[in-house]
């Protein structure tokens, strides 16, 4: 259902009424920096600008430009990035929403909300992370698993297709990718007993293209006909458990046009209890790996063929998923390599042409759970840190209880991290915790919560739990780390100028110095803020977008933790900061 303000929609079609969003300008995102037309400002995801108007010098006169109110009674978290083009902001909010908003004034062009049935699944809270734009439609997912093309210029559906059945437990929350006039999308569910999968969607048609299952043994699509299997059935997976394996692909992925490589991630594998799926005790044949989950996937854009796998935890039993972000860039010695910080706690380097391993670091303090990574970049396990196998236990209703670190959500979460071209540097929104996490039985039934685990998170720290790490990616050095009380659930970017942007869930949205990590600006926002910044150029002066409103996964399972976060206001804003031209040379 769309609405829609007839004076500005008009004011917008009679200037924009021939443009249209082409292959060049997604490839050429990063450096046109009057737009924002990819998720990641690049779909290399780097979240990186070469504007340097902005700067450590006069970013102390950012001012704000306008605010919108996305809120209502649908104040949950607003986790999603901006598209900017052609002088309107695209931005998805909580429940299935898109906002199209005039980027000088912010005032609404329209809006759209999907009909959402009763009996949805979210996991994580009910959020989506962003839209995608291509010719004169703007794409996005919506909670019960549908992918939606809509005029760009009205709001008007122009087709509608369901990717999954949300009954069965899937949804869908990342932002889409375009990839040669095909929509390349992921799925999330896992904690349901899906199955993982990428797909490819006809932009004009809606049509799918292919489908590849990331879950050994399941078949993939290709043009309306069955293509290749994916992995061997069986071959890492105990009887039929891989028919409900998990590995939802459910923050979507990164394209590196040098290799022509779409690149995702495949979350955990179900059920989280390891034990039951042939992982609890270690195999000399890898048999437990439970292929392709929580993995790293290389695959051929046209026909959906996996090219590479890297697996960052097989044998994995703590919900330490795989998803993460993979970002391409070129480090300082001219090697073209993939960055990725994985839930585990460990910043992995790999090789751009082929996915294999170069090397790992962990990034955040006490992993327990491994003593390292070996030189094939298979993790070095601590196998007394494995939630024990409730078979084993007395009563046979629950295992072993144990203390890892990191939690469940991870070293790092869903938040995007982002490479800075000017310093070589990572900057990696990370959080300080673990959990005691415990195995039971648990059989599969469709659309039930499928873990077979029970786990509390606790804080490391008195002091701090979120932690911003400026990382060296060729040797894993933390430059500087900025601590934050609350967890850090916001993305991050960085730019020309010597800035790093990110939120915290208190509220504050910070300009740092990416070689210090020193706070030069802040502004107070009025909720927590777990959406992604986004920079761009509009008549001679540098503008900066941020969505403030709290949610998202850890006020829901963040146990201690979210106990320490339940004062926190709900909110649904977008935020537009502008440096006015008069002040950009005043220090």
């Amino acid at each position: 259902m769309t609405r829609f303000t007839l004076a500005v929609c008009a004011a917008i079609l009679a200037t924009s009424a021939h443009a249209q969003v082409t292959d060049e300008d997604l490839a050429n995102d990063q450096s046109d920096t009057s737009q924002v037309v990819t998720n990641g400002m690049g779909r290399d995801l780097q979240r990186y600008s070469p504007l340097e108007i902005l700067n450590k010098d006069n970013v102390k006169n950012l001012v704000p430009a306008w605010a919108f109110s996305m809120g209502g009674e649908k104040q949950r978290g607003q986790e999603a990035q901006p598209i900017v083009y052609d002088g309107v902001i695209y931005v998805t909010g909580s429940y299935s929403r898109l906002f199209a908003i005039d980027a000088m004034t912010g005032k609404e062009v329209w809006q759209y909300d999907a009909r959402l049935p009763e009996g949805i699944l979210p996991c994580c809270d009910v959020i989506n992370r962003g839209a995608a734009i291509y010719g004169d439609k703007i794409f996005f997912g919506t909670l019960d698993a549908r992918l939606v093309a809509l005029d760009r210029h009205t709001g008007d559906v122009v087709w509608n297709k369901k990717m999954e059945d949300y009954k069965a437990g899937y949804s869908y929350t990342a932002a889409p990718m375009v990839v040669d006039g095909k929509v390349i999308v992921g799925n999330s569910g896992g904690e349901f007993g899906v199955v993982g999968a990428v797909s490819a969607y006809d932009a004009e048609t809606g049509d799918m293209v292919w489908k590849r299952p990331t879950i050994e043994g399941h078949m993939g699509e290709l043009n309306g006909e069955p293509s290749t299997m994916t992995g061997e059935e069986g071959k890492t997976w105990p009887g039929d458990m891989w028919k409900t394996g998990g590995g939802a692909t459910w923050l979507g992925g990164s394209y590196d046009a040098e290799t022509d490589t779409l690149v995702f991630g495949a979350g955990n594998p179900a059920p989280w209890n390891s034990h039951l799926r042939g992982a609890g005790e270690p195999n000399d044949d890898n048999s437990g790996d439970n292929l392709y989950a929580a993995s790293r996937l290389g695959i051929d854009p046209e026909t959906g063929e996996i090219k590479w796998h890297f697996q960052t935890t097989p044998r994995e039993g703590w919900d330490f998923d795989g998803v993460n972000e993979v970002v391409a860039f070129t480090d300082r010695d001219g090697n073209k390599r993939f960055g990725t910080a994985d839930r585990n706690g460990f910043f992995y380097v790999l090789n751009r042409e082929d996915g294999a391993f170069v090397s790992a670091h962990p990034f955040v303090k006490e992993i327990s759970w491994a003593e390292g990574i070996d030189e094939n970049g298979r993790p070095i396990y601590n196998e007394a840190n494995r939630p024990g196998n409730p078979l084993a236990a007395a009563d046979g209703d629950k295992g072993e209880t144990i203390f890892a670190v990191p939690s469940f959500l991870g070293g790092k979460n869903w938040m995007p991290m982002s490479y800075s071209q000017k310093t070589g540097d990572f900057y990696v929104p990370s959080n300080e915790w673990g959990m005691d996490i415990w195995n039971e039985p648990i059989s599969y039934k469709k659309g039930a919560a499928y873990l077979g685990a029970g786990f509390t998170i606790k804080p490391l720290f008195e002091d701090y739990i979120g932690s911003l790490k400026a990382l060296d990616p060729m040797t894993g050095e933390i430059k500087w780390e900025y601590k934050n009380e609350a967890p850090l659930w916001a993305g991050v970017m960085s730019t020309a100028g010597g800035l790093v942007f990110t939120g915290t869930p208190e509220g504050e949205f910070l300009a740092l110095d990416d070689e210090t990590g020193e706070v030069l600006w802040s502004f107070q926002t009025g909720s927590g803020i777990v959406g992604q910044p986004v920079t761009w150029e509009q008549d001679g002066e540098q503008y900066v977008s941020i969505l403030s409103g709290w949610g998202g996964a850890v006020p829901l399972w963040g146990g201690e933790v979210a106990k320490k976060v339940n004062y926190l206001n709900q909110g649904a804003m977008l935020w537009t900061f502008r440096l006015p031209k008069q002040l950009a040379s005043v220090q």
